[in-house]
């Protein structure tokens, strides 16, 4: 066993630097090291290392285990410093640390400009900063929103504008559980946004576009034309462009809901799928390539070539061109002649990519990508191998469907954590709609093919609207059959890790009978189910208050166990994008379910008592009768507009706590802040400092 683990090892060089390579990026990301701690630990371990070589021969066999460990060290540095240089805070260039208030910007707008409901949208470079007249080369990005009356129609990826206003901070909502969107952003560079209206900003007569990304956007413009004019149906013409080049404006936002819903998500995002299946095409083209020896050579060439055209024609995004690196490495290693070596392929491409961007670690796609195609290379064959199908066609089908069993065993551990939500007829679902994308993909580049051609494309055209018709409808009826949607799970990192494990200990049971890890499985599936039951005895015996915030709206959960009670705009709770977004990650969180028995509430529908504390609410204007004694309000929530002075409250009652919620305007916002600093009353604005939490156990 040994012997085999020591072969194992030695033949994927890459899943041994990978690994500590992974390692340093977490550590330094989470714990913040300076750089010139790692800087000056690399430079050490180093010169260990080289001076490893001058020992004697039987000396360095002698140690040769410890040469292991300190390669490890040496990546792990290394893996630290790459988190440090990517990290645009840290660049002495970066745009926020040479600007002021009254800064002059010189931006470049890295996308075309994308329509939101109130403006549009557009991710710019910083190249400029012009502070105290002085013009200062700078690094980092920002997002710009032009207002609709400000925006001119060219405006494109490349434009160069000048602004001179007060950037904002991108924060997060500080919603619990939300999603972090300020780390997102940071990731990409991104640290800023600025909204402009109309006089704000300047557009010069110069562009910065390559001459690569402007053929990218011609083609990508004609390819469009070419789905418009022959593929008829808002929905067909939308899921078409998405599948084909990635182009998602206009997509059905209820029809990529109903894919979520039912696991075939995956479809519409240009990723692993997509490319994974023109690889497999070019393949079958070029196999007559390899019985002829002295062109073998051509035939990783053309795959890579078109791998690499297929991913500038989509749009060049990073899930794309991740894609494109693992199957190029997949390639390369099977030009080789090393088949068995995939899992050092893949490592290799993992470790090239982290090396180009380390934040890729975070990324649910990179990690998606990674488990879907590892869990297919070790669990594809033994799941196919279940049933023996004589014929060909059915045989195919269960093919297919192998493979889409396989990619769940290491992705669905994945897929709870960041979606909280497990498609129960998944397997349904892909059983139509993945044979079908395939065919509708491979339709699409043929349409384009004999898109000179009227009459043959009208033909595609319409042969492609039937299909995509189809998998569209197929997916929405499954969507709609009972139990559907496993929704509302919520397992933390270590629970994901230990279910990962779990999964693959049984798996490897199953297929090479090892009892060892069959014991070992269930002492992890035990570990995992005390975790789990201690985080359900703790929502049990929860009860607070959260004050959540949210733009413009009053939205405020009192939560006793796993029930809660909804008070503010009903309007929230009705609206499916906004409840999702800004309240159901908390509910989530917390385990927690509507409950819809009345609250018993004291004096008026604004006051009441829970848990032993006084709760004044104040979303409108009221009269408070004079009393001899002082009520204590251990929490008083303001929200809207309503006439009041916090000092007249204060002469009322005795106020512990003040919030002021996001429903309340700015200016007015800033009047009570004044009134509780000036009375000396603890105040929160959830806007800036996000949801209010009060835990009474």
């Amino acid at each position: 066993m040994h012997e085999r683990n020591l072969f194992f090892w030695k033949k994927m060089p890459f899943v041994k630097l990978l690994l500590p390579l992974m390692a340093g990026i977490g550590v330094q990301w989470y714990l913040q090291f300076p750089t010139i701690l790692w800087q000056c630990f690399f430079a050490a371990v180093f010169l260990v290392y080289s001076a490893f070589f001058f020992l004697p021969l039987f000396t360095r066999q002698k140690y040769a285990s410890s040469g292991g460990i300190v390669i490890a060290v040496l990546f792990i540095s290394i893996g630290a410093i790459l988190v440090s240089v990517h990290d645009v805070r840290q660049n002495n260039n970066w745009f926020s640390q040479l600007s002021g208030n009254n800064s002059t910007f010189i931006l470049t707008l890295a996308e075309n400009p994308v329509e939101k409901a109130k403006s549009f949208k557009a991710t710019a470079s910083v190249n400029y900063v012009i502070e105290h007249q002085e013009k200062h080369a700078t690094s980092g990005k920002l997002i710009l929103y032009f207002s609709k009356d400000s925006f001119p129609d060219r405006i494109s990826e490349g434009s160069v504008i000048v602004i001179k206003k007060p950037l904002q901070e991108i924060k997060n909502s500080g919603n619990p559980g939300s999603f972090d969107y300020k780390r997102y952003c940071l990731f990409q560079q991104i640290t800023h946004q600025v909204y402009l209206n109309p006089g704000e900003f300047v557009l010069l007569n110069e562009k910065h576009a390559t001459w690569l990304a402007q053929l990218i956007n011609i083609i990508r413009k004609k390819v469009l034309a070419i789905l418009t004019t022959y593929i008829p149906g808002d929905k067909e013409k939308g899921l078409a462009e998405a599948l084909l080049i990635g182009y998602k404006d206009d997509l059905d936002k209820t029809l990529v809901q109903s894919y979520s819903n039912t696991g075939v998500v995956h479809i519409i995002a240009i990723s692993g799928l997509h490319l994974g299946l023109i690889y497999w095409l070019l393949l079958q083209i070029l196999k007559p390539l390899q019985q002829k020896k002295y062109i073998k050579w051509l035939k990783p060439v053309v795959i890579i070539a078109g791998l690499w055209l297929f991913s500038l024609l989509a749009g060049a995004q990073p899930s794309v061109l991740r894609s494109a690196v693992m199957f190029t490495c997949l390639a390369l290693g099977e030009s080789i002649g090393r088949k068995s070596s995939i899992y050092n392929s893949l490592a290799a491409s993992a470790f090239i990519l982290l090396c180009f961007n380390p934040y890729w670690l975070w990324d649910v796609g990179f990690q998606l990508s990674y488990a879907a195609v590892l869990s297919i290379v070790i669990f594809m064959q033994p799941v196919y191998n279940l049933f023996y199908i004589k014929n060909k066609a059915l045989d195919l089908i269960w093919k297919m469907n192998a493979v889409t069993i396989a990619a769940q065993v290491l992705t669905v551990p994945i897929s709870i954590y960041h979606f909280h939500q497990f498609p129960n007829y998944f397997l349904l679902t892909n059983f139509i709609a993945v044979p079908l994308s395939s065919l509708i993909l491979l339709g699409e580049i043929l349409l384009c093919i004999v898109s000179f051609i009227p009459f043959i494309a009208f033909l595609v055209g319409k042969c492609l609207y039937g299909m995509i018709w189809l998998m569209n409808t197929w997916v929405e009826r499954i969507e709609v059959l009972p139990f559907s949607l496993w929704d509302g799970l919520q397992i933390s990192f270590v629970q994901t890790i230990l279910l990962t494990i779990v999964i693959c200990l049984f798996c490897y049971w199953l297929m090479e009978k090892n009892k060892t890890s069959f014991i070992t499985g269930l002492v992890v599936l035990l570990g995992f189910i005390t975790i789990r039951t201690v985080s359900f005895l703790q929502s049990q015996n929860q009860q607070k208050i959260i004050v959540y915030n949210v733009p413009r709206q009053t939205a405020i959960d009192i939560i006793d166990g796993r029930n809660y009670k909804f008070i503010g705009d009903s309007l929230l709770e009705k609206d499916d994008f906004a409840r999702n977004f800004h309240l159901k990650p908390s509910r989530i969180l917390d385990r927690i379910y509507k409950n819809d028995q009345k609250e018993k509430k004291d004096k008026s529908e604004s006051y009441f008592t829970w848990s032993g504390k006084h709760i004044l609410w104040i979303d409108r204007d009221i009269k408070f009768t004079e009393t001899d004694t002082k009520p204590v309000i251990d929490l008083l929530i303001l929200s809207k507009n309503p006439k009041l002075y916090v000092s007249q409250l204060a002469n009322q009652f005795s106020i512990r706590q003040v919030v002021i919620d996001g429903s309340v305007p700015v200016w007015k916002k800033k009047y009570w802040q004044k009134d509780c600093d000036s009375l000396d009353i603890p105040n929160y604005d959830v806007s800036e400092q996000g949801a209010f939490v009060m835990n009474f156990h």
